[in-house]
């Protein structure tokens, strides 16, 4: 272990994701046991500029594992994208006697606090906190199951809806930039279609699809997609006039569920992934390991370099979408 380091902050940044409480915890309660001291940083790096810090033990964190959002706070942080700013938060650190800091967040989160260890030489463990799933080097991030049950829940209420009025209901989901959560909740809602960035379905093949649906006597149909699907250069609300257009008998509804999904106790996955994740962030510090990603690969936890988690692309699974494509049959 090193000796070096007797005082470690603990912060979340970026959106808020479910479990990011749960791994608060663990990264306190392994300083505890390892008698280390731990500081919570408030707000971000904008905390960490203001010096919004406050001492935590194992008692503070009573009762959080089962809590969504993030009790220290996130918030943007313009200053820090300056040298003057995180010159700033450096001194901060020093005057509150931080010699490392563990950040709960996503890609943008890491990259602060890349250049931010090269600037300073502060050492640095991540843990990947996003529901969208789309951090390179895990196999999940922290977030993303509990969001998964959230959407499934959601569209199975919106499936009750559509039934009883013969509907036909687009489902927006997460994921700007990746299909994860609609590839995955929309096989596990069982969606009659999936559109995700990474698959290009095609208005016309969208639209055989929904036909073959109401051929084999299906009354209602529900089609999951990611926010950040295109298809046609049509979002979700074009994407609803054009079927309105082409197959008039089809009375079809618009849900975008939002920032729900972020929100809520995160599941019992979560909160375990979360507990390992803080303790396997500690101990890599104590070992004067630095710039690393905490990630589960194949249910071990693993060490990834920020710099390939940050610029790695997440792959879709491409049995699922074959999964997916026999399911719709």
């Amino acid at each position: 272990m090193n000796t070096n380091i007797d005082k470690i902050g603990v912060f979340t940044s970026g959106g808020d994701s479910p479990g990011m409480n749960a791994a608060i915890r663990s990264v306190v309660r392994t300083c505890a046991y390892l008698e280390i001291q731990c500081v919570g940083i408030y707000r971000g790096y904008q905390g960490m500029i203001e010096g919004d810090f406050k001492p935590m033990d194992a008692r503070s964190v009573n009762n959080i594992i089962n809590k969504g959002g993030t009790i220290l706070k996130s918030a943007r942080c313009s200053d820090f994208k300056t040298e003057e700013g995180r010159k700033k938060a450096y001194e901060q650190l020093v005057s509150a006697g931080i010699k490392a800091l563990v950040v709960i967040g996503g890609d943008g989160s890491f990259t602060g606090a890349m250049l931010f260890n090269k600037e300073y030489n502060i050492p640095v463990i991540g843990i990947p906190g996003t529901i969208d799933n789309d951090i390179f080097g895990t196999t999940y991030t922290l977030g993303f199951d509990t969001a998964l049950n959230t959407v499934v829940e959601s569209i199975d209420k919106i499936r009750d809806t559509a039934s009883s009025h013969n509907r036909l209901f687009f489902v927006e989901v997460m994921g700007r930039d990746v299909g994860h959560i609609a590839l995955n909740a929309g096989v596990g809602a069982g969606a009659e279609e999936i559109l995700i960035p990474e698959e290009n379905l095609g208005l016309d093949r969208l639209l055989e699809s929904l036909k073959r649906s109401d051929a084999s006597g299906k009354s209602s149909s529900i089609v999951v997609v990611a926010e950040g699907e295109n298809t046609a250069g049509k979002n979700v609300f074009q994407l609803k006039e054009y079927v309105e257009e082409h197959i008039p008998k089809y009375d079809v509804r618009v849900s975008v569920l939002g920032h729900m999904q972020r929100g809520g106790a995160p599941s019992c996955f979560d909160r375990v992934l979360a507990s390992r994740m803080g303790v396997k962030a500690v101990e890599a510090l104590l070992e004067g390991k630095s710039t690393l990603m905490v990630g589960i690969q194949d249910n071990n936890i693993t060490l990834t370099p920020i710099s390939e988690a940050i610029k790695g692309h997440t792959k879709i699974d491409k049995e699922l979408i074959r999964v997916s494509d026999i399911m719709t049959t």
